[in-house]
């Protein structure tokens, strides 16, 4: 008869810690004298499930709040891909990370955490986004994502973005109601760390629609960005026949943003709209030489179904900006500086880490590429996004600290 070894779990990860955790990218921080230029990461993550009690109570509508309340802060709602992005225990953090010193200075534990990782990395500014909430457009109840956007967003920008400068956001639109996601831009563009607004791209709505057009001009006149942030939907009928989750993450987090980004191109949005500036996150860089060739190939054999179109579509995709995470480095470190120069990464690439999960990049991955100039790397990892971002020059204290003693030797 086999039995089964009962898992003991390591007393030790009770006394987790973000510092010690990144003792080596601390040590790269040091290393590479990050304090002679300034790091935004333009996305990193924030897991509101654990402000969901605080987050309940901005939901506007009272009878869906009574129901998100009842089910205890259950996921039920906010459908995602379950446990398999913690590698199954691998990467301790995120069970562990609330048993942290919660609150310091009387700031919010959040505020506590993100500052913890961004001060061990390097990074000065820092773009966080949801998660759980990056599977909200697939709720068939359209009201969800509405009333909960909204709740979210009124939290984040009033107890985060408004008590840390240093953290800043692109909101989230609830697009499945398109009055609703324009009401967003409207009534939070303009508060302290709004800089711009997030579209989560597993969703089945076609973006390119008229009913947008309003939205997009908003955006536009404000000169705020829109960013399109990927995720994987292991129920699409594409995806469903994958049988691993390394497949499944490999392809979706690529295909929701290649089928969005073909729709906004062909479409000729961009034409429509030359102001309005687009980010396109979390999907890694390897795909998008590809789409530029497939669709160049394509419009010219078939310009007419594109009227709108002025230019090929590549000239469109090299006026966007790509942030760099996941980036496919490992291999033919060629290929990836040929990728570099079709997506002009001196001007249009930026910083991400997407910390804190599994496969998250440091600010090394860029600084440490040996095709790259040292005025290109200060702009990937943080100048473009500054400019982008109209973010005023800031330093973290450990940098000024360390400038200041470097002044003094």
């Amino acid at each position: 008869m086999n039995v089964m070894t009962p898992i003991v779990r390591d007393p030790n990860q009770q006394k987790f810690d973000t510092a010690n955790h990144l003792a080596h990218a601390a040590q790269q921080a040091e290393d590479r004298r990050y304090e002679d230029f300034m790091i935004v990461d333009v996305d990193s993550h924030h897991y509101e499930t654990g402000s969901y009690k605080d987050i309940f109570q901005y939901i506007e509508d009272p009878v869906m709040r009574d129901q998100f309340v009842y089910t205890k802060g259950q996921t039920m709602m906010l459908r995602s891909t379950g446990g398999f992005q913690e590698m199954a225990g691998r990467i301790a953090r995120y069970e562990y990370r609330n048993s942290e010193q919660a609150a310091e200075g009387g700031r919010h534990k959040d505020i506590t955490l993100t500052l913890k990782w961004m001060d061990a990395m390097g990074v000065d500014v820092a773009c966080v986004f949801p998660t759980p909430m990056l599977g909200l457009g697939l709720n068939p109840i359209v009201e969800v994502e509405v009333q909960y956007a909204r709740a979210y967003n009124r939290w984040l920008t009033e107890h985060i973005l408004a008590a840390e400068p240093r953290i800043v956001s692109m909101l989230y639109l609830p697009m499945n109601d398109p009055a609703a996601a324009l009401k967003m831009v409207e009534d939070f563009s303009g508060r302290q760390g709004v800089v711009g607004f997030l579209v989560t791209t597993v969703r089945y709505k076609p973006l390119y629609s008229n009913v947008y057009m309003k939205l997009y001009r908003a955006l536009e006149e404000r000169g705020l960005p829109i960013a399109f942030h990927a995720a994987t939907n292991w129920g699409d009928q594409s995806m469903n026949i994958t049988n691993r989750f390394i497949a499944s993450h490999a392809l979706g987090f690529t295909w929701f943003n290649i089928v969005h980004m073909t729709n906004w191109v062909v479409n000729g949005v961009p034409e429509r709209f030359p102001g309005l500036k687009s980010i396109w996150i979390e999907s890694g860089l390897a795909w998008v030489p590809f789409l530029m060739q497939r669709l160049d190939n394509e419009y010219m054999m078939r310009s007419s179904e594109a009227p709108t179109l002025k230019r090929k579509p590549s000239d469109y995709m090299r006026e966007m900006y790509y942030t760099s995470q996941p980036m496919e480095m490992i291999g033919n470190r060629t290929m990836l500086e040929e990728t570099f120069k079709m997506i002009a990464a001196d001007t249009q690439l930026v910083y991400a880490s997407d910390y804190p999960h599994w496969d998250m990049d440091l600010p090394s991955t860029i600084y440490d590429l040996p095709f790259l100039s040292l005025q290109a790397k200060k702009n990937i990892l943080g100048e473009t996004a500054r400019k982008l971002f109209k973010l005023d020059t800031v330093l973290s204290p450990q940098k000024q600290a360390r400038l200041k003693a470097r002044a003094a030797a």
